[in-house]
């Protein structure tokens, strides 16, 4: 391998998942960054403060031997030692800062030299955020997109796990899209959330090129997950996307609830704080939840789920048992959100759905459906 090798081609990376170290600071990283780095800065957010200040007053040059001097010794070798491990890891990594310059050729030329040679990418991360936004303006018009559609509770989370030709909205943006839908660790900064959709939807595009056209599926959504926003591009093809219904009866989405928000969150809860903690945990935000839709709710009613959500949560801590959970779930839809759909359904537009069933049935009809293939080389469309 070219010990200086520099590399551009952004769709294999993002198409294949390419490992990607990262060496800017930690705060750049947290801004925004792809689903496959890691970061493992050269310089962390003090060094990078001096280094920019002493570039301001003094130069690059004095610049660039401020950060060999912060970056020394023990330092380096323990930053070094970091960077080969990664690379060991991750045999067909690659590496990037901000514009492909200064810090990754640093990092590039000290793994060389250790005999660990590693392609950086031109541009950098900038280039590959420019590319991923222009791939979704180029990809959208291409890709036919259908929205999945039906009552909370219906399980359209569950079919789009189950197609290839869909993307979960709601697993990028780590919330359930409701009141109820927080979980621990919180969301993904929201440039980390266009960046994974934008993949995801390069993929679906080199998917239908080799594979021919399928409609792509996604849940009907408001334009706002949780704290993160749906790049508007996509959010208004969505309002015009022609709509798959699920309909499920009551008790079937009374059961998908309980797994989805108590018994799933549950075991989420336990990883992030502990088995010992999870209950007390996922208890406070449920009520919380509540608290947060109190207006909408009404006091009397908010008064009453209270009740139901406490008195099931005491039977759980005591018994173990969820079965108390159905109350307040039962009257959440009957109060709460079925009103809501009803409300939304009568405003939106008359369009009738291209298909309506239950879960399995939808699952079925969208498996089957295909569209004539477009005869196109996968990475082609992307530029």
């Amino acid at each position: 391998m070219n010990e200086g090798a520099i590399v551009q081609d952004y769709a294999r990376i993002f198409l294949q998942g390419v490992p990607l170290l990262d060496v800017r600071s930690p705060g750049e990283f947290r801004q925004g960054a792809f689903p496959s780095s890691q970061n493992l800065p050269l310089l962390d957010d003090d060094e990078r403060h001096q280094v920019g200040l002493c570039y301001k007053q003094r130069g690059e040059q004095a610049a660039i031997e401020l950060g060999l001097r912060l970056v020394s010794g023990k330092e380096r070798k323990r930053r070094i030692e970091g960077w080969l491990d990664w690379r060991t890891r991750n045999p067909e990594g690659q590496v990037y800062c901000f514009r492909g310059g200064l810090r990754s050729a640093t990092v590039q030329r000290w793994l060389a030299e250790a005999g660990q040679p590693l392609p950086r990418i031109g541009g950098g991360y900038k280039a590959m955020r420019r590319f991923l936004l222009e791939s979704l303006a180029r990809t959208l018009p291409g890709i036919p997109l259908w929205t999945l559609a039906g009552r909370t509770g219906c399980g359209k989370t569950r079919v789009i796990g189950a197609l290839e030709q869909a993307i979960d909205l709601e697993g990028h943006a780590r919330h359930r899209g409701s009141a109820f839908g927080r979980r621990p660790g919180g969301q993904p900064a929201q440039i980390d959330f266009e960046n994974a959709i934008a993949i995801e939807l390069l993929r679906q595009r080199a998917r239908q090129a080799a594979e021919g056209v399928r409609p792509v599926v996604l849940e009907d959504e408001s334009k706002l997950i949780g704290h993160r926003l749906i790049p508007p591009p996509l959010f208004a093809r969505m309002q015009t996307a022609p709509r798959v219904l699920i309909e499920e009866p009551l008790d079937s989405r009374i059961q998908v609830t309980l797994e989805d928000y108590i018994l799933g969150p549950l075991g989420e809860y336990s990883r992030f704080y502990g088995p010992e903690y999870a209950l007390d945990r996922l208890g406070a935000e449920l009520l919380a939840a509540l608290d947060r839709i109190r207006n909408r709710l009404g006091g009397q009613r908010h008064s009453t789920l209270s009740r139901a959500l406490n008195h099931a949560l005491a039977e759980h801590r005591r018994s173990g048992s969820v079965e108390a959970h159905r109350d307040w779930i039962d009257c959440l839809f009957r109060e709460y959100y079925d009103p809501q759909y009803e409300h939304a359904s009568r405003r939106r537009s008359a369009a009738t759905p291209i298909f309506v069933g239950s879960r399995s049935e939808v699952v079925g009809f969208l498996r089957e459906h295909t569209a004539p293939p477009i005869p196109a080389d996968p990475q082609a469309a992307f530029g």
